[in-house]
C-alpha cells in the first residue's frame, strides 16, 4: 500500500479526532468571525466529512456502518446547535455531510481495493 495510505492507517484515530475538532470548531464559530472562502457551503460540507470519515473507514473497514451513523448524528447535533451560537442550521448541510461521509467510505473502499496484494 503506498506510503501515505499507511500513515494515515496508521494514525487513523489522531487524525479523525483532529479533524472532528476541527469540523466542529468551525461550524460552531460564529458568523460574523468567520473568514470568507472560495467556493460553495455545501461543497466544503461534503470535503470536510468525506475528510473525515476516510481515514477510520480505511483502516477499520469492519466498522464503516457504525462510523457513518456516528458522522451522521454528529452533523445533525452540530446543525441543531448552531441556532444558539448565531449560526444557521441547515439541513442541506447535514445532507451534504451526509454525503460526504458516504463518499469518504466509498474512496476508503476503493482505495483498500486497488492497493490489496494481488494473487
Amino acid at each position: 500500500m503506498h506510503k501515505l495510505f499507511q500513515t494515515i492507517e496508521t494514525c487513523w484515530l489522531a487524525l479523525s479526532l483532529a479533524l472532528l475538532a476541527i469540523i466542529t470548531t468551525l461550524s460552531l464559530w460564529p458568523l460574523d468571525n468567520l473568514l470568507l472562502v472560495p467556493g460553495s457551503d455545501k461543497f466544503h460540507h461534503f470535503i470536510a466529512y468525506s475528510a473525515l470519515v476516510f481515514p477510520v473507514a480505511l483502516s477499520q473497514p469492519q466498522r464503516w456502518i457504525l462510523v457513518v451513523i456516528f458522522f451522521v448524528l454528529c452533523s445533525g447535533l452540530i446543525e441543531l446547535i448552531q441556532p444558539f451560537v448565531n449560526r444557521h442550521g441547515e439541513w442541506l448541510d447535514m445532507l451534504a455531510n451526509t454525503s460526504g461521509v458516504l463518499c469518504g467510505v466509498l474512496l476508503a473502499t476503493a482505495v483498500r481495493a486497488l492497493n490489496r496484494p494481488k494473487g
